[in-house]
């Protein structure tokens, strides 16, 4: 396709089966020219990731989705072996800051100009010297002992204080530190600093089988598994141009709309548990743990693990659980509108959930917002609707938007999208085709490459999978939407008062595990 953006002339290569994606090769000099275009036009930068692929008679090279308005273009940069390096890309889209941080960690791979050249995901858990998504990584070097100094930006003046928490918290969640400035209980000031969860992902999909890395790919986040784990599969669908049975994909969208309710019921129930609300928290747990029962009951797992894998599915439903789960949808919607009717008339819900961590739209869309919380504050995206892949092409997705940008905007969103996925899953039931469930995917003889593009509950999930001519992985790269919107975190508390943050910071729910890769 001949596309223009700005004065930049693409020529883009459709990337077939796997939803609106065009392949780009692009000069890295160009990089900051084609990004300010994407901006000019209202467009996203979604991920980046670098790729070391000397072993393939090349150097190394960095990678960039983009969101545009003809879907999400992937641009290549080629990198000198000896140098790796790029211009900065946080200047044009500041969520690029931890994504560039974390390639040159990995990989060595530098942007040139870049203001904040911290390490993000290294912790001193190898050698400052020692890149581990590069080929040729020693891992029996011993683990760094350097004293892990992070500099911390610092607020000073008459009655400032700093509040450290975590990394370590007193729930069962996962470890991030939030360093709090304030005066009083006002917070002025809140920077993160999170890669505790670093477990070498990325590194333990090299030379994996491809069924292999369909289980590892669902857990990078395993609340967003099914997003995971359909993304990686069209990856490599794509890149084996391998077709998937009808009722496969149809039973993908069940899947990955199952797991939009789930989170977003135990979501609104931790929303009024924070408000001292504990009827809302029981009564949405109590609706969380009616879908999980049945859910294991109908496919042998209460959060859907494994059942999407390469080449379709791994289990098939019967007439009678469709029925069992229609059922459940219309039970479901009926009691959530009772629920709504209870948060939007309770004062002191209202009170707490109005007016609390905003995240006004043109700051949501000059940080790049994704997802549910993007929503919340009017950036209308979601690749369902504007961008959809089979079987979505058939299903009509109302798009769930509010423009407050705060937590009660972000509540609003949710019970939106829980009505809308029940509506959603009533239709696919409906329209479910018969036939097979998996086919096998084609043989590998050459490397090949794909990018599977997925709306998880969060926002928009990314795998990027390169295949080798023995049919293993050699680089898998999976992307996750808390990467651009923990900065906004950062943002929506500031002015708000120290107790508000676990409220704001519940409202986003973002995933530790799946931005430590």
């Amino acid at each position: 396709m001949e596309a223009h953006l700005g004065d930049i002339e693409l020529t883009l290569t459709p990337q077939e089966g796997g939803g609106a994606i065009w392949r780009f090769a692009l000069e890295a000099q160009r990089l900051p020219s084609f990004a300010r275009a994407i901006r000019e036009e209202g467009g996203q930068l979604l991920a980046l990731w670098g790729s070391d692929d000397r072993h393939l008679e090349r150097g190394f090279a960095v990678h960039v989705a983009f969101l545009s308005s003809v879907g999400l273009i992937w641009t290549t940069s080629d990198l000198d072996p000896e140098r790796p390096a790029y211009p900065d890309l946080a200047c044009i889209f500041p969520q690029a800051d931890r994504m560039q941080r974390a390639t040159f960690d990995l990989l060595g791979i530098r942007a040139d100009g870049a203001v904040d050249e911290r390490k993000w995901l290294r912790h001193g858990a190898w050698p400052a010297d020692a890149f581990p998504l590069r080929k040729d990584f020693d891992a029996s070097r011993p683990a760094s002992h350097d004293t892990d100094a992070y500099p911390f930006i610092r607020v000073e003046g008459d009655g400032v204080h700093e509040i450290p928490v975590g990394p370590i918290h007193a729930g069962t969640i996962e470890p991030g530190h939030f360093r709090f400035s304030i005066i009083g209980d006002r917070i002025l000031k809140l920077e993160e600093r999170l890669g505790y969860t670093h477990k070498g992902t990325e590194k333990r999909f090299e030379g994996l089988d491809l069924d292999t890395g369909a289980r590892l790919a669902g857990r990078v986040s395993g609340d967003s598994h099914s997003a995971y784990a359909w993304a990686y599969c069209l990856a490599v669908e794509t890149a084996t141009a391998s077709a998937v049975p009808a009722r496969a994909v149809w039973l993908r969208a069940l899947f990955l709309e199952m797991e939009r309710v789930a989170n977003h019921l135990g979501d609104l129930g931790y929303l009024g548990n924070d408000v001292a609300l504990a009827f809302g928290f029981m009564q949405f747990w109590r609706l969380k743990e009616d879908w999980l029962r049945l859910t294991a009951r109908l496919f042998g797992h209460r959060y859907l693990f494994d059942r999407i894998v390469p080449g379709g599915v791994a289990l098939d439903l019967a007439d009678a659980g469709k029925a069992e789960l229609a059922a459940l949808a219309d039970r479901i919607e009926t009691e959530v509108g009772e629920l709504k009717a209870v948060y939007d008339e309770h004062a002191g819900l209202q009170d707490r959930f109005a007016n609390t961590g905003i995240v006004k739209p043109d700051l949501a869309a000059r940080m790049g917002l994704t997802g549910l919380a993007g929503r919340a504050s009017a950036q209308a995206w979601d690749a369902r609707a504007q961008f959809p892949q089979a079987p979505y092409d058939e299903l009509d997705v109302n798009m769930a938007t509010a423009r407050k940008g705060d937590v009660l905007a972000r509540a609003e969103v949710r019970f939106a999208e829980v009505k809308e996925s029940l509506r959603l899953i009533r239709e696919i039931l409906r329209r479910l085709p018969a036939g097979d469930i998996r086919a096998p995917l084609a043989p590998v003889s050459r490397v090949c490459e794909g990018l599977g593009w997925v709306e998880g509950w969060r926002g928009d999930i990314l795998v990027a999978v390169r295949i080798g001519a023995d049919g293993r992985l050699d680089r898998v790269h999976a992307h996750d939407p808390s990467w651009q919107n923990w900065p906004l975190v950062e943002l929506g508390v500031l002015g708000n008062i120290v107790p508000d943050f676990p409220l704001i910071n519940k409202s986003f729910n973002l995933s530790y595990s799946g931005q430590d890769l």
